[in-house]
């Protein structure tokens, strides 16, 4: 790995920076509690040429990879916006892996030259009421008939379903009590959302809240054969494709919020007067902000060769997308909790918008995968143990 200035990346940073600029704590602030869309954000990102980073150029794409994609989610992230902007702009910017990987040349074209320009939305619908991280016991099943698939089933936590036109949706094709491996059985589909036969209802949620979170429940949907993403029945292997490059973008989000948070923490420390002096002279905050820049600094140097393995496929890159994910989650949530300490009663109310930090940081701590989890895949993967679940 080189640490030198890569011009490309300044670049990156300073556009998306000079962008963000525009957009304020409070419209964040204003957008999280009205629980709206950021739409001025994501056509400004549009405008800007961010979306469609990751796909290739033949396809309307930016042709980059996951490294520039993480340096915008984590420009996003700290410039104030948190995992609101990011999440607004997350799957334009990344999220059509499975498609890239294991689509059709049909199904690209038909698709992929829409992302860059703003016009498509999309949905994960993975994730279900009863089957959360455990994936292969998802019960939504699709069953073939002329042409396509009617689909019937529930998934829940399903982010951005109402704006969304498509949704990259995982089912059962084969009952699990017929397949030799759990893991057989599963496809993946590009589904419409189609609104007579989805009914989407909002979760309440404790933050990220201009980005809507949602139920579906879904009475035979039509998807035609065409669709299909990758082979029938091998499902599970294309939704484990992109896991971790995702891992590694998210955990520059996370590092994105701890930076913000540590940003508003050290200048309340040096304005905040009590008792004659600032009170960033206290060692009893001056030594948790210091805490919280080491922690940052620490889990970068992991996250960027975690983010340089996944680029370049090496084959320990799983393993280290993981130690990226929990360390990331653990220092921007420390920072974004000693940012709240820091302000006192004040961190406590929405006008330093570290309350807002802190509820977003926290998120990441459960997404897009558990740190238990994350522990799990160390344990079983890594040093051998026995699989715990």
């Amino acid at each position: 790995m080189d640490f030198d200035v890569d011009e490309t990346h300044e670049d990156i940073r300073k556009g998306v920076r000079a962008l963000c600029a525009k957009f304020p704590d409070e419209y964040w602030m204003e957008q999280d509690e009205k629980h709206e869309f950021p739409w001025d954000f994501f056509n400004a990102v549009v405008d800007g040429g961010w979306l469609g980073l990751t796909i290739p150029e033949e396809y309307g794409g930016g042709g980059m990879g996951v490294m520039e994609a993480s340096i915008v989610e984590r420009e996003i992230a700290a410039s104030g916006a948190g995992m609101g902007g990011c999440s607004s702009v997350h799957i334009g910017i990344f999220g059509f892996e499975p498609i890239l990987q294991h689509g059709s040349e049909d199904l690209k074209k038909r698709f992929l030259p829409r992302v860059s320009t703003g016009d498509l939305q999309i949905s994960f619908a993975v994730t279900e009421p009863d089957a959360g991280t455990d994936t292969t016991n998802l019960t939504t099943f699709a069953k073939k008939v002329d042409g396509g698939w009617l689909v019937s089933g529930k998934k829940v936590w399903i982010s951005n379903a109402k704006q969304a036109e498509r949704m990259l949706l995982l089912a059962r094709t084969t009952p699990k009590d017929e397949c030799q491996k759990r893991t057989d059985g599963l496809t993946v589909f590009f589904a419409p959302i189609d609104r007579d036969k989805v009914t989407i209802r909002s979760i309440p949620k404790m933050g990220r809240n201009s980005v809507d979170s949602n139920e579906l429940f879904i009475d035979e949907l039509f998807v035609a054969d065409e669709d299909v993403v990758g082979e029938v029945g091998k499902g599970f292997r294309v939704i484990l494709g992109g896991l971790n490059a995702e891992r590694v973008v998210a955990a520059n989000a996370m590092l994105g919020i701890g930076e913000a948070a540590l940003r508003r923490g050290t200048q309340y420390a040096k304005d905040r007067v009590v008792f004659g002096r600032p009170i960033g002279q206290n060692q009893g905050l001056a030594f948790q902000l210091a805490e919280a820049k080491i922690r940052i600094e620490a889990a970068d140097a992991v996250l960027q060769k975690a983010t340089w393995m996944v680029d370049n496929n090496h084959p320990e890159a799983g393993a280290h997308a993981n130690y990226a994910k929990w360390l990331c989650a653990e220092a921007g949530f420390y920072a974004a909790d000693v940012a709240l300490q820091v302000h006192g009663g004040m961190g406590y109310s929405k006008e330093f918008h570290v309350e807002r930090y802190f509820r977003e940081a926290r998120l990441m701590r459960i997404a897009p995968i558990s740190q238990e989890m994350v522990l799990n895949y160390v344990a079983e993967h890594v040093l051998g143990l026995p699989r715990s679940y």
